[in-house]
C-alpha cells in the first residue's frame, strides 16, 4: 500500500514537471517558513502520539478492540465521576495545545489535526452535558449486549494470564452494569426513557445471557459456551495442561454465576418495571425529553458535521425521495412491470424469486453471495484507488443471542496489525427480512468498496497521528459508505440485473427516508406509526426490517441522517473536482484524497479535496 504522503509527494511533483521550464530558483524567505511549518507539524505530531496513548488508558476495552493486551483484566470506567474524569483530561489537552504550538505555522494536514482533536474536546463536552439523554440499554447497543460480545468475539486467549483476564473481566461487570442501571434510574427519575420496545429487547436479550448452562439444567449459554472453548484451545495448543483446564471452567462457572446471573437479573427486573410508563407508539426525543428540541439539534450537529436544521434536512429527504421514485419507475419500465409503484413493491415483497430459502441452506447461500460480490469489487479496485486495505474481511452471521429479525447488517473493523479481520456481520434469522435484490448494495456499503476499505485505510495509515487513523465521524464513515453503493455502479460485474439496480436504487431510498423520518419523529412529532406508513409506502423493505429502522432511529435520534448528507457532499465535491480540473481530474487521486486523511468532519473533508484540486492545477 503506497502511504498518503507517498500520492501527495507523486502529484506535487508531477504537478512541477509541467511549469514552463525556468531555471529554478531559490526564495529564501519561503524556505525558512516551509522549515518552521514542517518543524512545528512534527512536534504537534509527537505530543499527539503521547496524548493519544494517554488518552487510551481511560478505555481499556478500546484497547482489546484494536488489538492490544494493555490492562486487559480491566473494563472501561462507566460511571459519572469516571467520565468526568476522561472530560477533564480532554479540556486540560486541548489547553495545553493552544498553549504550547503556534497554529498559524502548522502545514494544512497539522491544522486538520488540531481541528479534529479539539473537536473530539467539544463532542465529549456534549456527550456529557446530554448525558442523562442517553439510553444505556436499548435493544440495538446496549451494553448487556454489547460486553458479551465483545467478551466473545474481541477478547482473545492465548495464555493462562490471558483467561484469567477474562474471569476479572466477568467480575467487573456488575460494577460497570450497576452504573448504568444508576443513571437509567436516575433519567427515567427526569421522564427521560426509550420506547416500550427497547425495554422488550432488553430483556430479550438479558434472558438469552442467562438461559442455559451453568444458570440452568438447559444446553450451553453463549458465555460459558466460548469460555469453555477458550480453555479447550490453549490445551490443545499445548499451552495448558487439561488439568488446569479443568480448574479454569470451575473458575469461570463459579464466575459467571455469581457476578453476570445477579446483574443481569437486576436489569430485567428494572426492565420489567419500566414497561407500563414506556410509549408503545413514541414520538421523538423532541417531544417526549426535557430539552428534547435542543438534544436533538445537536444531535444533528453532531451526525451531520453541518448546521442544517432539521427542517433543511427533512426538505432535503422529501426532495430525494421524489426523485428516486422517479428512478425506480424508471426500472419498473425496463423490467417490463405492469402496475404503479405500490404494486411493483409488492410483487418484489411477495414474489418468492427475490427471497432466499429461510433455512441453514439459505443463510449459508446468502453469505456465499456476498463474499462472492466482495471478491469481485477487489479485482478492480486499483483502478479506481492508488490507497489499498491490507486487512482482511469475513462475512459472519450475527451471534444468536442477539441476532434480530430484520435488523440492519454492520461492521466490525479489523485490528491495525491484522491479527483479527475485518467483519460483516448479517442478521439472518428471518430470511424474508433479506432480499435479494439489496444483496449486491449492501455488501460494497458494509465490504469493499464500503466501510472495510475506508476503515482499515485509516487504520493503516503512516503519515497522520495514531488518534487520525481511528477516528469515526459518522458523516464521514457512512456517507462514504453509500458514496461506495453508488461508485460500485461504475466498476464491471456489478449491478448488471436490474433488480440490483434496483436494489441500489432502494437502498438510496432507505437513506433518503430516514432524513425524512428521523426529522419527523424528532422534530415535528410524528409517532412510529407514522413513520412506518411513510416508510412503506415509499419502499419495497419488508416491514419487519422497516420497523427495526424505525425503531433504531428512535432510540439513535439524528444518526440515521447522517448518512446522505455525507454521501451528497462526497458527491459534491467529486464534481467540483472533476469540473475545475477536467481532463486532469483522476479518480484514484481523488479517492485517495478522501481516504488518506483518516475520518473527519466534512468542512475539513472539503478543505483537503481543495487543496489537492490546487495541487493538480500546478
Amino acid at each position: 500500500m503506497r502511504s498518503a504522503l507517498a500520492c501527495s509527494t507523486l502529484a506535487i511533483a508531477l504537478a512541477l514537471a509541467a511549469c514552463s521550464p525556468q531555471p529554478a530558483t531559490t526564495d529564501p524567505a519561503g524556505s525558512a517558513i516551509s522549515q518552521q511549518a514542517e518543524d512545528e507539524s512534527a512536534r504537534l505530531n509527537a505530543w499527539f502520539e503521547d496524548q493519544y496513548e494517554a488518552f487510551m488508558q481511560f478505555t481499556p476495552t478500546m484497547m482489546t478492540f484494536r488489538g492490544r493486551k494493555d490492562r486487559y483484566d480491566e473494563l472501561d470506567d462507566m460511571s459519572d465521576a469516571g467520565l468526568r474524569e476522561r472530560l477533564d483530561w480532554m479540556a486540560a489537552s486541548v489547553a495545553e495545545m493552544e498553549s504550547t504550538f503556534d497554529y498559524d505555522r502548522l502545514d494544512e494536514d497539522a491544522r486538520i489535526s488540531w481541528e479534529i482533536w479539539k473537536r473530539q474536546y467539544d463532542s465529549a463536552r456534549g456527550q456529557m452535558e446530554y448525558l442523562a439523554h442517553a439510553y444505556p440499554f436499548e435493544q440495538m447497543n446496549g451494553m448487556n449486549s454489547v460486553l458479551p460480545m465483545f467478551l466473545i468475539n474481541f477478547h482473545k486467549v492465548d495464555s493462562d494470564e490471558d483467561y484469567l483476564a477474562y474471569l476479572s473481566r466477568l467480575e467487573a461487570v456488575p460494577t460497570l452494569l450497576g452504573e448504568l442501571l444508576t443513571r437509567s434510574r436516575a433519567s427515567a427519575g427526569q421522564g427521560i426513557r426509550p420506547p416500550r420496545f427497547a425495554y422488550e429487547g432488553v430483556i430479550e436479550q438479558s434472558r438469552n445471557i442467562i438461559t442455559g448452562a451453568p444458570f440452568d439444567d438447559g444446553g450451553d449459554s453463549p458465555l460459558w459456551a466460548d469460555l469453555q472453548a477458550k480453555a479447550d484451545a490453549l490445551v490443545d495448543s499445548g499451552t495448558i495442561t487439561s488439568e488446569r483446564a479443568d480448574a479454569l471452567k470451575t473458575q469461570a462457572r463459579e464466575a459467571l454465576v455469581a457476578h453476570i446471573q445477579p446483574v443481569y437479573e437486576e436489569i430485567i427486573a428494572w426492565s420489567t418495571e419500566e414497561l407500563p410508563h414506556a410509549l408503545e407508539n413514541p414520538t421523538g426525543v423532541g417531544t417526549t425529553h426535557p430539552d428534547g428540541a435542543a438534544y436533538y439539534a445537536w444531535q444533528l450537529r453532531e451526525n451531520t458535521t453541518t448546521d442544517m436544521s432539521a427542517e433543511e434536512i427533512h426538505q432535503l429527504g422529501l426532495d430525494e425521495v421524489e426523485r428516486l421514485r422517479g428512478e425506480m419507475e424508471a426500472v419498473m419500465t425496463q423490467v417490463g412491470f405492469e402496475g404503479d409503484l405500490q404494486a411493483f413493491f409488492h410483487f418484489l415483497n411477495t414474489d418468492p424469486q427475490f427471497r432466499y430459502p429461510n433455512t441453514d441452506a439459505g443463510r449459508q447461500a446468502y453469505i456465499d453471495d456476498a463474499t462472492a460480490a466482495i471478491d469481485n469489487i477487489e479485482k478492480v479496485l486499483p483502478e479506481y484507488f492508488g490507497l489499498l486495505p491490507k486487512a482482511e474481511l469475513e462475512v459472519r452471521r450475527v451471534e444468536a443471542f442477539r441476532e434480530q429479525d430484520g435488523a440492519a447488517q454492520h461492521y466490525y473493523p479489523a485490528t491495525p496489525d491484522g491479527s483479527r479481520p475485518g467483519i460483516y456481520y448479517a442478521h439472518l434469522s428471518d430470511m424474508d427480512a433479506m432480499p435479494k435484490t439489496e444483496l449486491e448494495v449492501i455488501a460494497y456499503h458494509e465490504g469493499l468498496p464500503g466501510h472495510h476499505m475506508q476503515i482499515s485505510i485509516a487504520q493503516e495509515l503512516e503519515d497522520v497521528p495514531t488518534f487520525r487513523t481511528q477516528q469515526f465521524t459518522t458523516a464521514y464513515t457512512e456517507g462514504w459508505g453509500l458514496y461506495s453503493e453508488w461508485l460500485a455502479k461504475e466498476m464491471p460485474g456489478t449491478y448488471e440485473d436490474a433488480y440490483s439496480e434496483y436494489g441500489r436504487l432502494m437502498s438510496e431510498m432507505w437513506r433518503a427516508i430516514r432524513l425524512v423520518v428521523d426529522t419527523g419523529m424528532h422534530a415535528k412529532g410524528w409517532t412510529e406509526e407514522e413513520a412506518v406508513e411513510y416508510f412503506l409506502a415509499n419502499s419495497s423493505i419488508p416491514e419487519a426490517a422497516v420497523r427495526s429502522e424505525i425503531r433504531r432511529y428512535l432510540i439513535m435520534p439524528g444518526q440515521a441522517t447522517a448518512y446522505k448528507v455525507g454521501m451528497i457532499r462526497m458527491q459534491q465535491l467529486r464534481a467540483k473536482a472533476e469540473a475545475e480540473l477536467g481532463e486532469a481530474f483522476d479518480i484514484r487521486g481523488f479517492h485517495d484524497t478522501i481516504l488518506g486523511g483518516g475520518a473527519m468532519p466534512l468542512d475539513l473533508l472539503e478543505q483537503r479535496v481543495d487543496t489537492w484540486i490546487a495541487e493538480q492545477r500546478g
